[in-house]
């Protein structure tokens, strides 16, 4: 078992009891936040449960099936955790609101005494899932740390109410906590969508892409270039390359590194001579270079 793996596994048992821990907690001071931070941590928990499966999953080889190997059920992980999340904490900022409405008595005393816990406990958790490359681990870790937040904000607000009486702050701090995880996981929510919808990567600018590789040596016309990634980290792409080169693989490795260069780790080249007509010219990706046209 890979580290990224084990470290996902320890966090989804420690937060799994941890959050019914807190349940209970909530239940006991009558503290809306506690309660929404208790919800929180076992969505996470649940959902770093789901991550961890499709982890495992997304280390598979490529085999016939998958071509690409196993990778996007690691984003499938992501996808499930954020629309939980997103669910959440519009549940939690709906039962806060309610209770601005219909205020009650907290325990101050014990929400300070559980919140001291929620810090060093999911400190503890997201220094364990600190260190992890894949998007979903990421995920899994911006939990953690946004649960050290949440508790973070309890702690203050129930000294706040200790000395100044007022037990609204509990609602607006719950209402806070819960925008704040709305507002990243709509954010996570996108990229991943992105990623679905095979929108070209956030670091490749195709215009600056075809002009570099425009300038290469025997290279008359690039087109038809698609990029892609599968899991956020590594980008694919498929081109078409025009070249009346007799050094045809000259052409294709110089192609080939620049792409590399650019952080697009697998790359698909069709050569083409000048005079060959391309079946897929109106497939072109417009760009803003000039095309050179030869009759």
């Amino acid at each position: 078992m890979k580290t990224t793996d084990k470290n996902i596994l320890i966090a989804f048992l420690l937060n799994l009891s941890f959050s019914i821990i807190e349940l209970f907690g909530g239940l006991f001071t009558k503290s809306i936040s506690i309660f929404s931070d208790a919800i929180h941590d076992f969505t996470d928990a649940i959902s770093i449960g789901i991550s961890y499966f499709l982890e495992k999953k997304s280390k598979h080889k490529p085999d016939h099936k998958y071509t690409y190997g196993y990778i996007r059920y690691s984003i499938l992980g992501a996808l499930i955790t954020t629309s939980i999340l997103t669910v959440g904490s519009v549940l939690v900022i709906i039962g806060a609101v309610n209770r601005l409405f219909n205020p009650v008595t907290l325990n101050y005393d014990g929400m300070i005494i559980i919140s001291i816990f929620g810090i060093v406990f999911n400190f503890l958790a997201a220094y364990m899932t600190k260190d992890g490359d894949s998007l979903n681990q990421k995920s899994v870790n911006l939990h953690m740390l946004e649960d050290v937040l949440g508790w973070i904000v309890v702690f203050i607000g129930a000294i706040l109410i200790k000395f100044t009486n007022i037990s609204y702050i509990d609602s607006v701090m719950s209402i806070l906590i819960a925008c704040y995880i709305l507002f990243h996981a709509l954010e996570n929510l996108k990229s991943v969508l992105d990623l679905f919808l095979e929108k070209t990567p956030k670091n490749i600018d195709l215009d600056h892409l075809k002009k570099h590789l425009l300038a290469i040596k025997d290279v008359i016309d690039v087109h038809h270039i698609h990029v892609w990634s599968i899991d956020g980290v590594n980008s694919y792409a498929t081109l078409h390359v025009v070249t009346n080169s007799k050094k045809i693989d000259k052409v294709k490795l110089a192609v080939k590194e620049h792409l590399k260069e650019e952080g697009i780790v697998h790359t698909t080249v069709e050569i083409e001579t000048e005079d060959e007509k391309c079946a897929d010219n109106e497939c072109r990706v417009v760009t803003k270079t000039p095309h050179h046209h030869h009759h």
